[in-house]
């Protein structure tokens, strides 16, 4: 059986025919659609590829081939050498494994973000979770020396170098919001309810007096009020403020809890957030910047920007980046985590190359009984405008001292996968929990749990994806993806390919979340990690050409030779070099 798609545009067209068949056309004001179904006695596909001018009645055939038997010998036009190394194919160590034990269906479609703090930043812990499925290490530049951000990056390239893992790294800026300073070097401190603590601004030559906190904004003294009420870390301690002394203000603890270094501030007036103060901070600070400047020279994969409260820090962001190094691939995430972020939210995420559910502080911003709904609004424009979602903050807490979750992390983590996020980030569980392995294998084992039941109930949500192509050939391209995952899933198919220099039709394909996995063959490394962040993908490294045919058969040798497919297997194959969907069986 043959079927084809074909697209007309001004200038050129893409013509998948067969031409042995006359060709039924049906006609619209912009497009063109046919399908040719031919069936043989050995059940043979035949595809043939034509790409011409508008002006052209004679179209040169660009790749013609057969499909569905051993003994059809495949005709490549100009087709180049399959080289026989199949060690030129690059994907990551872990992913390999799972597709050899367990075949195309076990594969996990969420992707896993673990932030690296004391508890996991040696080379021994960076592998474990690498083993457990850590497909992006988080460096949050509220803690540690550049100089220790520098080490655990050079151990995570180390581990991708030796050990073919494929591992991303994502740069956290601080952000400009009011926080707490370390906590004289320890690494936290535990507030007991009826506790008088002193918040202040001044400066100690010497240790810092006992229950005594440094406040990195100089207008706090000020800005509060006797009655306040002072929640730290999204409310995860609460105090109240009593007294106010100079540049010292005293504060009885209400609600007790673990404080930890750096952790934000937030005070509420009349059960309202003062948040006028806050508004007029930078949402890049000057340290920021020079975090950024880090980031940039180590070459990390994506920088996560904290408190935006608009899309033009996000341009103004990336042009920098721009400007500072020509060759640099490095993704802005946008954290979402404050009511100005929510309130522009579609032209943060327009603007922004993927966004971060930062729940604790959100938390902190808004009424708790919105956080849920909040979460949802964020997971579904990401989606529709094509950007990468994490949720994060506050997964599986109880795990930073406990082995087990709780029953109720578990069903938070459930439900972050039905709403088919992009990704789950763990943070203080494996930055200096007592157990991250265990937090991550949590993650791992619930996502690969609900996602199986979501294929087996075939729960195909119906979520209007809308066009988002800025120019007519990128409205092809999300033509076909949508096309290629609706067949993916009616025809039960084992995996999707896709060739991309830039990753963007591999994106396009993610978005629309279909059953199989999508391989998403890519030449160079940054745009390899860079699609580690996405749903449903297993990036590839691989050279190919403008030579459909060629690549495909060159992919199916080497991906035989590692034991990650068989003959047999059916596959889907679309490409961003020549625009196509085709269906065929690995010879």
């Amino acid at each position: 059986m043959s079927q084809s798609l074909q697209f007309f545009s001004p200038s050129s067209n893409v013509t998948l025919f067969n031409p042995k068949q006359n060709q039924a056309l049906f006609t619209t004001s912009t497009r063109r659609f046919h399908v040719t179904t031919t069936t043989t006695t050995a059940k043979q596909r035949f595809v043939a590829i034509r790409a011409s001018a508008s002006s052209s009645s004679d179209p040169k055939v660009v790749l013609t081939t057969h499909n569905g038997t051993p003994e059809a010998e495949p005709h490549v036009a100009e087709s180049q050498p399959v080289s026989s190394d199949s060690s030129s194919i690059d994907v990551d160590a872990v992913t390999e494994a799972e597709l050899k034990e367990n075949g195309f269906r076990s594969t996990r479609r969420t992707k896993l973000v673990c932030t690296i703090g004391p508890a996991s930043c040696g080379s021994e812990q960076l592998e474990a979770l690498a083993v457990g499925g850590m497909n992006v290490a988080r460096i949050n530049m509220c803690h540690g020396t550049r100089e220790w951000h520098r080490r655990v990056i050079a151990r995570v390239r180390k581990l991708n170098e030796e050990k073919g893992y494929a591992v991303a790294i994502m740069m956290d800026t601080e952000g400009s919001e009011i926080h707490m300073d370390d906590l004289g070097g320890a690494p936290s401190a535990k507030a007991e309810d009826g506790e008088i603590w002193t918040f202040s601004v001044r400066a100690f030559d010497a240790a810092l007096p006992e229950r005594t906190i440094n406040v990195n904004y100089d207008g706090f003294a000020e800005d509060v009020r006797v009655g306040d009420e002072l929640l730290v870390d999204g409310g995860m301690v609460r105090f109240e403020v009593i007294e106010k002394i100079g540049p010292d203000v005293k504060c009885r603890c209400t609600d007790p809890g673990l404080l930890l270094p750096r952790a934000n501030l937030t005070f509420w007036r009349d059960g309202s957030l003062v948040r006028e103060r806050n508004a007029m901070l930078p949402t890049i600070s000057s340290k920021d910047w020079l975090d950024i400047d880090f980031g940039i020279a180590e070459g990390v994969d994506f920088i996560a920007i904290s408190f935006v409260k608009s899309a033009e820090v996000i341009n103004h962001l990336k042009s920098y980046i721009a400007a500072r190094s020509h060759d640099s691939d490095i993704a802005v995430i946008a954290k979402i985590e404050s009511i100005d972020s929510l309130n522009n939210l579609e032209e943060i995420i327009r603007a922004s190359d993927g966004a971060m559910v930062a729940r604790g502080d959100m938390g902190a911003q808004i009424p708790l009984e919105q956080v849920p709904s909040a979460q949802q609004r964020i997971v579904q424009v990401c989606r529709q405008l094509n950007k990468p979602v994490i949720v994060a903050s506050q997964l599986l807490e109880s795990m930073i001292e406990y082995p087990t979750p709780t029953r109720a992390e578990v069903a938070d983590v459930s439900e972050a996968v039905r709403q088919r996020a992009d990704a789950l980030m763990l943070s203080g569980e494996s930055a200096m929990g007592h157990f991250p392995d265990k937090a991550l294998t949590v993650l791992r084992s619930v996502s690969l749990r609900i996602e199986k039941w979501w294929r087996e109930e075939k729960r195909h949500e119906a979520m209007e994806l809308p066009d988002i192509g800025s120019s007519f050939a990128d409205s092809i391209s999300q033509e076909i993806c949508s096309s290629a995952a609706k067949m993916a899933n009616n025809l039960e198919v084992d995996a999707l390919f896709v060739y991309t220099k830039t990753g963007r039709m591999a994106s396009l394909l993610s978005r629309c979340r279909p059953d199989c996995p999508i391989f998403a063959f890519t030449m160079t490394t940054s745009v390899r990690r860079r699609l580690n962040l996405q749903w449903g993908l297993i990036p590839f490294r691989l050279s190919f050409s403008d030579d459909m045919e060629s690549n495909l058969n060159k992919t199916f040798f080497l991906l035989k030779a590692r034991g990650m497919i068989k003959s047999g297997d059916l596959v889907i194959a679309v490409s961003d070099v020549l625009q196509s969907i085709q269906v065929m069986n690995v010879p």
